[in-house]
């Protein structure tokens, strides 16, 4: 996912541009006015999953993987499990109203905004394996 791509070079930017080098400043004394930035490791951890405040099912790719391997996984069966497992818990970062996952939606706060994302194609884009070589 290219916005999962976009989230995780924003990371390393901030931590390599802001908080390692202001880190090296108060090391070193030298002078400098703190540089507020934000930080986007909850929108990481949604899309990730791995953390203790995530459910057992994990994040949305975890979840994307495991309705892949139910033989009756299906994107609505997605789109209701992301809903009932993140819905409450990541409100700050996924919002998911009553008629969006009745229409198989769910919206993400990624660092650059909001992007709603329609889960139908969801589990066959999912299972595209890449050619071997």
């Amino acid at each position: 996912c290219i916005n999962y791509t976009n989230e995780t070079l924003q990371q390393q930017f901030n931590r390599y541009v802001f908080k390692l080098e202001q880190e090296e400043y108060a090391r070193e004394a030298i002078a400098w006015s703190f540089i507020e930035f934000p930080d986007n490791q909850d929108c990481l951890d949604l899309i990730e999953g791995g953390r203790r405040q995530m459910p057992p099912d994990g994040g949305l790719l975890a979840m994307l993987d495991d309705e892949c391997r139910l033989p009756r996984g299906s994107d609505a069966n997605y789109a209701a499990r992301v809903a009932k497992a993140l819905g409450s818990l990541a409100s700050k970062r996924l919002s998911v109203s009553r008629k969006q996952s009745v229409e198989g939606v769910f919206a993400v706060w990624h660092y650059a905004g909001h992007v709603p994302y329609a889960t139908k194609g969801f589990l066959e884009k999912n299972k595209d394996e890449l050619p071997r070589a």
